[in-house]
């Protein structure tokens, strides 16, 4: 499923013409055609760097939301091994929006637990479009909890525009639910490490999202609302959503200079739709190295250091 966006048609547009070239030095093989290839292909490379070198907080959000973008599963498949999912908040369900479940990571054993989208109609269905009800978090706490008890680190992936805000919802208490996880994340006697892999949205992406180590891929946001219901309140219009975006510092290297997140993970050139597997590269490689680093410490340590950690946001200093 192709996807392009606005400031990506002139890359796409680049890539037909090279394909095109190909084609013809394929069925006609000659040293003029095979120089013009080489030629576009540099000339993809730099209008790439240059477009992604200086995107917009707006750009960023919509390449998070891209229909290609590796979602949760994506990463299970290609970073973690031996994934055994568990259902159930034993409440009163399971939430398809939030799958999660016990995994290997570079030979450690950990719990991961994540928003999962859909990219198709039926798969959105089920997953809630990865808005998540009561349910998934109550789920995600009572598996957290199982981590905590067998000394399991645990590894949050986050992608949703928001939990989910229908009336069904609100009546089995989705605020509650909510604000419980962020309670409890708080005095987990185990390693968290949170990774914003696509959309960040409010407060369903912080009733996971409270760890030790908050790390943002490259080209995700990270913000208590959208841009676009930011702009339907201070505007009263949708179409002022890029300047909600840039007014919100809701983009990783934003959101790493104000010390709301830990580290960025770099993506691909041209996004982390662009290639898979490089993306899951150096998602494994970020999660391992938190991990790793937190294993070091004490109980103490890690409880202490997440409170200074989230008490220190939002800090003013000076006159």
């Amino acid at each position: 499923m192709k996807q392009a966006l606005e400031f990506e048609k002139p890359i796409l547009k680049l890539r037909e013409e090279i394909e095109e070239v190909r084609a013809k030095h394929a069925s006609k093989p000659n040293e003029k055609l095979a120089q013009k290839i080489e030629e576009m292909e540099g000339k993809l490379i730099t209008l790439q760097r240059d477009t992604h070198a200086n995107l917009t907080p707006w750009q960023r959000v919509q390449i998070s939301r891209h229909l290609n973008r590796p979602y949760m599963l994506d990463y299970v498949k290609q970073v973690f091994e031996d994934f055994t999912e568990l259902h159930g908040d034993r409440h009163i369900g399971d939430d398809n929006a939030m799958p999660a479940g016990f995994a290997t990571l570079g030979g450690r054993r950990v719990l991961l637990v994540g928003h999962q989208k859909g990219r198709d109609t039926k798969e959105n269905l089920l997953r809630n479009f990865g808005s998540a009800h009561p349910e998934g978090y109550r789920k995600a706490l009572r598996l957290m909890r199982l981590a905590e008890k067998f000394g399991l680190p645990i590894v949050t992936l986050i992608d949703t525009p928001g939990a989910f805000p229908g009336i069904g919802a609100e009546e089995r208490n989705i605020a509650e639910a909510i604000a419980f996880n962020l309670r409890e994340m708080m005095l987990l006697k185990t390693p968290v490490v949170a990774v914003v892999i696509g959309e960040g949205g409010s407060g369903g992406a912080l009733g996971i999202g409270v760890a030790d180590r908050v790390l943002m891929m490259e080209n995700a946001y990270y913000s208590v609302i959208s841009p676009e219901g930011c702009a339907a309140i201070l505007w009263k219009h949708r179409e002022h959503a890029p300047e909600a975006a840039q007014a919100l510092k809701l983009s990783a290297p934003d959101l790493l200079k104000l010390k709301v997140i830990d580290g960025v993970i770099p993506e691909p050139l041209g996004g982390a739709h662009n290639d898979h597997a490089e993306a899951a590269t150096a998602l494994k490689q970020a999660v391992l190295a938190a991990i790793d680093e937190l294993s070091g410490l004490s109980v103490e340590q890690l409880l202490n250091g997440r409170y200074d950690k989230f008490r220190k946001l939002g800090e003013v200093t000076g006159a």
